[in-house]
């Protein structure tokens, strides 16, 4: 291990793991995230996804002789961004190294990456798991070029190779063994997924190759040392990700139940069959042989460069959700739920400016606004019920206008396009609450009179005889009373 990921493993130590059929889950991940430069990381051939096959490869790319490649200040900018935005340690010099083994879509032979000084160094990336809060610690964070692509489709056996992704800049963000279980994993990923993208250094496309996962996984007896582990590749959705890691883990011990020692190995996740599959056995860094690449100096960095980039980035999620709990006394998971991308906390904040009434807002964003968006599968840009008519909706909550119960019927009627004023929806569904104190008194009264079995269990000690009694008087009022108000009055009444 290097000298700078060298940390204590005691308070992870001290944290009781899940156990799986009395074994311990091991998981890192290694994630590559496109950079969103316009050009590639050594040539100025596009990077645009879906072109015509090799048709965004230079002779740079394909290292034809008396090329020589050139930094893009661009990707290194975007590696800068990412090492602030997680608190890491931005090298002053790294290098380039030159990694070698033949594939037929390496037209080099070898990879252009970082090797035994990476440009982004330790950090750590903190998230909720339910309402519990995680970390896990990163080794590393390193800039090299893609590779290209192996079609295997309409070749009628045979392959074709498309070049246009050779060259592309990746960012490889590889984390310590931090993480005990699939849906830890998960949760990591979705963070990582929302740093890059919040600060706009990869559009995060997993289905097109721009956020791509890779689990190493392994198991143990709790005490042991770390298994052998595999490293499952090319998850491409969240969703594979956790079914594949559950698969890995449950295979892994059987295979060490039926006392077969597990190989180092790189596997496939096969969807339909939701089974991994060796695809060959597992390379060290020793089997690429390594080296300085001669074509490229050290990669230098100035304090005044990594200062710049500072002051233009964004403001980050995790200072963006502490802002949240300062100046809208939100509790640390909820602003952690709405800064989960730039579009809700922007909208979040729009509401609760508008209306005065942060934690209703909060309420209702995690709660009706994303329910239907999740139900609808529309993004929040996409909402039919924009902030500033969720804003009026919830002032009229607030001042007692309409329940929380009328609300949501008013908020469906906008969403399914029955109008946006809340006042006007409000008088036509005839919502309002009930303010007239003597009409309400009569109802109350009517109640306790027809429910003399009820009042006497109340009277006797039994709390949930008035939950009886309130439910009897918001029919009586056909909903239309103040829930509150009418406790109030109940408990007034009964002594």
């Amino acid at each position: 291990m290097n000298a700078f990921v060298e940390t204590t493993n005691l308070a992870r130590a001290s944290i009781k793991s899940p156990l799986v059929m009395g074994y311990e889950v091991v998981i890192g991940f290694e994630t590559h995230a496109q950079l969103s430069t316009q050009s590639k990381i050594f040539s100025r051939a596009p990077t645009a996804f879906g072109a015509e096959p090799n048709t965004q490869a230079c002779a740079v790319d394909l290292a034809l002789p008396g090329t020589l490649p050139v930094m893009n200040k661009g990707a290194v900018e975007r590696a800068i961004q990412f090492g602030l935005a997680i608190g890491a340690h931005i090298a002053p010099k790294s290098i380039f190294a030159r990694k070698n083994y033949f594939y037929p879509d390496l037209p080099k032979g070898y990879q252009i990456s970082q090797f035994e000084i990476p440009v982004v160094q330790g950090g750590e990336i903190e998230f909720f798991l339910g309402e519990q809060k995680m970390s896990v610690r990163l080794e590393r964070a390193h800039l090299e070029e893609d590779a290209g692509k192996s079609l295997h489709e309409d070749f009628i056996g045979q392959t074709g190779i498309d070049l246009n992704r050779a060259g592309t800049p990746l960012l490889e963000i590889v984390t310590m063994p931090d993480m005990r279980s699939s849906a830890e994993a998960v949760a990591y990923a979705k963070e990582l997924h929302k740093i890059v993208t919040w600060i706009g250094i990869c559009d995060g496309n997993m289905q097109e190759g721009s956020f791509r996962c890779d689990a190493n996984v392994s198991v143990r007896k709790p005490g042991e040392p770390l298994g052998t582990r595999r490293e499952v590749k090319n998850l491409n959705s969240f969703k594979f990700m956790q079914q594949a890691i559950d698969y890995e883990v449950r295979w892994q011990i059987e295979q060490i139940e039926d006392g077969i020692a597990i190989q180092q190995a790189t596997v496939l996740f096969n969807p339909d069959t939701g089974e991994t599959r060796a695809m060959r056995t597992k390379e060290d860094a020793a089997d690429y042989r390594y080296f300085p690449d001669p074509d490229l100096p050290p990669l230098v960095i100035a304090d005044e460069w990594v200062q710049r980039v500072r002051a233009e980035m964004t403001e980050l999620p995790r200072v963006m959700a502490q802002r949240f709990v300062n100046d809208y006394a939100l509790s640390e998971y909820d602003a952690t739920a709405l800064t989960q991308s730039r579009e809700i906390a922007a909208y979040f904040e729009a509401v609760a400016k508008e209306c005065g009434q942060p934690k209703l807002a909060s309420n209702w964003i995690m709660g009706e606004v994303s329910r239907r968006l999740n139900a609808d599968e529309l993004v929040i840009a996409a909402c039919p019920v924009n902030a500033v008519t969720l804003a009026a909706l919830i002032a009229r909550i607030a001042d007692a206008t309409i329940s929380n119960n009328a609300a949501k019927q008013v908020f469906d009627a906008i969403w399914n396009g029955e109008g946006s004023d809340v006042d006007a929806l409000i008088e036509a569904k005839g919502l309002k609450q009930m303010n007239d104190t003597g009409e309400l008194e009569a109802i109350v009264d009517s109640v306790l009179a027809a429910n003399p079995k009820n009042v006497e269990e109340y009277r006797a000690g039994n709390s949930k005889a008035l939950n009886a009694l309130v439910g009897q008087i918001m029919k009586g009022s056909k909903g239309k009373a103040n829930p509150q108000q009418v406790n109030d009055l109940l408990k007034e009444k009964l002594g």
